[in-house]
């Protein structure tokens, strides 16, 4: 069984202005599709074929060929489906409990931007469901996850935004910090809640 790449829930210029039509069409279209063909020529004729991303991402993290594309068919998956037209403003039910126990909103917000602004080169910044419920921020390099054995961070992914420059050079040039402020305008907190309580 083939990974494939996953239907957008939403059209391309939805998530104007805050992502622009045509960096959504090169980043969902060439980006992840390059992703999602790669990854199933890396795993063709072994034994990770028929396996969850998950698992083919926590077995084979030693293969830089499965760990770079796993991790970004993994990665961009989870982000398509954490952004929505007109997001809800704040995190709801228990996610956001979790980070008001973490020291509320704001920190987390403070905490979250800067991860994904210091991160340096390509990566991620994410919101992490630890093993006890609670909430952690971190970041990783290139495609790694929280899931990614020796990523430096480690838990549930529940929130992450792209930091490549692929995510938002065409709009903000190198301006990240701008794409990172914006991006809190276009987060769907139910599908967050959701992942946190899967």
């Amino acid at each position: 069984m083939s990974f494939e790449l996953p239907k957008l829930g939403y059209a391309y210029d939805a998530l104007e202005p805050i992502i622009d039509a045509q960096t959504m069409e090169i980043h969902y279209s060439k980006h992840h599709q390059a992703y999602v063909d790669n990854l199933n020529k890396a795993i063709a004729g072994t034994e990770l074929e028929g396996k969850t991303i998950e698992e083919v991402i926590k077995e084979a993290s030693d293969k830089p060929a499965v760990r770079n594309n796993g991790g970004g068919h993994f990665n961009h998956t989870l982000f398509w489906e954490i952004l929505t037209p007109g997001g809800a403003k704040e995190p709801v039910g228990k996610v956001k409990e979790a980070i008001d126990n973490y020291g509320g909103f704001e920190k987390f917000k403070t905490e979250f931007a800067e991860a994904a602004k210091t991160r340096f080169g390509s990566g991620w910044a994410w919101l992490i469901k630890n093993a006890d419920g609670s909430v952690s921020v971190g970041s990783t390099a290139n495609q790694d996850s929280p899931i990614t054995p020796g990523a430096g961070v480690a838990g549930t992914p529940v929130l992450g935004i792209d930091v490549w420059e692929h995510a938002y050079y065409l709009k903000y040039q190198n301006k990240r910090p701008d794409y990172v402020t914006a991006f809190f305008d276009v987060i769907n907190w139910d599908k967050v809640e959701e992942n946190y309580n899967k």
